[in-house]
């Protein structure tokens, strides 16, 4: 399955031209249908997309959904989502894209998961928009189109407020259309999602022969939710609405069940165990662990060693 980690990549692999910023995009599907892959089996990407079809036959599948509503239609796709395409090259309308680095350096969007959670729905159900609100929609895209592609020093001001104005009309119409049931149970799978997704990663990247990134900090949040394509403030809220705690005390409590199976069920120094852990010297590890269990590595083994 192909996956596409940049939306340079994304383009290059539909057989679209390149963005002009590597971590914002937008398109009419005008432009692309000269070019695009009418086809795509299954892929995913690590960005959001909002798109508006106007018109145009074939089939997509966005997350479970294939059967969009006959009319205009808004549907999303979130980082990691399941996405296939087979199209007539014949749609119109706009899609844009954004990826996370573009969300956390921006002050208008920095909290935009928080306020629009439609946006980090896996399900991402697409929606009509009705008629009395399409020219106001695509008037807003085509606003971003014009900044996007013009020269202004402080175009991506334009284009932020823009794309919160945008959200912020979706937001309204998906919760005048979208059942409120249905909507919180996809959020909180969602949710569920993450936090085992960030488990998993987190137990992973711990693996004494995972292949890692040079300078890396295991025991940073922002690491995970930098490969999780979320916010690290978001990543901190689901994992402690759900379990509790916070991201970085599930860290280092991953951290004390290692550093425990290390000490008493092996022969490697204290040494060896705080470099495999990630520590930067046997001294932050042993503070680490003291801090942590009361005891240092030393007396640990001893007491398990009885």
């Amino acid at each position: 399955m192909k996956h596409f980690k940049t939306i340079s990549e994304y383009n290059e692999g539909i057989n679209i031209s390149p963005p002009k910023h590597p971590h914002f995009d937008i398109r009419s599907f005008e432009e692309n249908m000269l070019t695009v892959r009418s086809q795509m089996p299954v892929f995913r990407h690590e960005f959001y997309a909002i798109a508006i079809k106007a018109d145009g036959d074939g089939k997509a599948i966005s997350g479970q959904f294939s059967d969009f509503p006959d009319g205009t239609t808004i549907f999303f796709n979130t980082p990691f989502q399941l996405l296939s395409w087979d199209i007539i090259p014949n749609w119109k309308g706009f899609y844009l894209l954004f990826s996370q680095d573009f969300v956390a350096q921006s002050n208008v969007l920095s909290q935009i998961l928080k306020l629009f959670p439609f946006l980090k729905m896996e399900t991402s159900i697409p929606f009509e928009i009705p008629t009395d609100q399409l020219e106001r929609i695509l008037s807003i895209y085509k606003n971003v189109w014009n900044e996007y592609n013009g020269g202004a020093a402080d175009k991506f001001q334009i284009i932020e407020a823009q794309v919160y104005l945008l959200v912020s009309i979706i937001k309204r119409l998906f919760e005048q259309q979208v059942n409120k049931d249905i909507a919180a149970a996809n959020l909180k799978e969602a949710d569920l999602k993450l936090l085992s997704r960030y488990q998993t990663l987190l137990q992973t990247s711990f693996y004494p022969n995972a292949k890692l990134e040079t300078y890396i900090n295991l025991h940073s949040t922002s690491y995970y939710a930098q490969k999780l394509s979320v916010h690290p403030n978001h990543l901190n809220a689901i994992v402690k609405g759900i379990t509790g705690i916070t991201a970085l005390h599930y860290i280092h409590n991953h951290l004390v069940v290692l550093s425990k199976s290390y000490i008493a069920q092996t022969t490697w120094s204290i040494k060896e165990i705080a470099y495999t852990l990630h520590f930067d010297s046997p001294n932050n590890f042993s503070s680490f662990f003291k801090k942590h269990t009361g005891y240092t590595p030393l007396a640990y083994r001893k007491m398990k060693n009885l």
